[in-house]
């Protein structure tokens, strides 16, 4: 990734003696991609979690039915239980999740290029975010966020 030095984060991670997970929805893996594409990564990377379905964060992270059927995939709600349930169901210190809607197409409620995230580390409060990158089309709405998930990892180390 061009913007964020995934060795400096694994580094810092390493430093920290953090493992992490990923909670990937939207990017099918582009960040645990990103993150494993370094050598020597497994020492921090514990591992990844693609749940492009409903049924898949359900069945792998434990998000709950009642908040995907009343917020939507797509929501701040079900980020913060997808990043939850991948430090539940691994044995990371750290993770990050993403949902959003990458396009083509959208809603008037959910547009193209919205995009929720959650951080959650042992010990400390999750944090969910939701950005607006806006109908770039899919392939930059990807990378956009998955480079915004990269940083929310750095930034949840300090």
């Amino acid at each position: 990734m061009a913007g964020i030095d995934v060795a400096a984060l694994l580094a810092e991670a390493r430093y920290w003696g953090l493992r992490i997970a990923t909670a990937e929805s939207c990017t099918g893996g582009m960040v645990a991609a990103a993150l494993t594409d370094v050598a020597g990564s497994s020492d921090v990377f514990e591992r990844g979690f693609v749940t492009y379905s409903n049924a898949a964060k359900v069945e792998m992270l434990g998000v709950s039915e009642e908040t995907l059927a009343g917020h939507g995939a797509v929501s701040e709600a079900v980020a913060r239980e997808m990043a939850e349930g991948a430090l539940a169901h691994s044995a990371a210190d750290l993770a990050v999740s993403i949902t959003g809607i990458a396009g083509p197409g959208g809603s008037e409620f959910k547009p193209e290029g919205r995009v929720c995230f959650g951080v959650a580390r042992t010990g400390r409060e999750t944090r969910v975010e939701t950005v607006e990158f806006g109908a770039l089309g899919r392939a930059k709405v990807r990378k956009a966020a998955t480079e915004h998930a990269l940083g929310l990892l750095v930034r949840a180390m300090a």
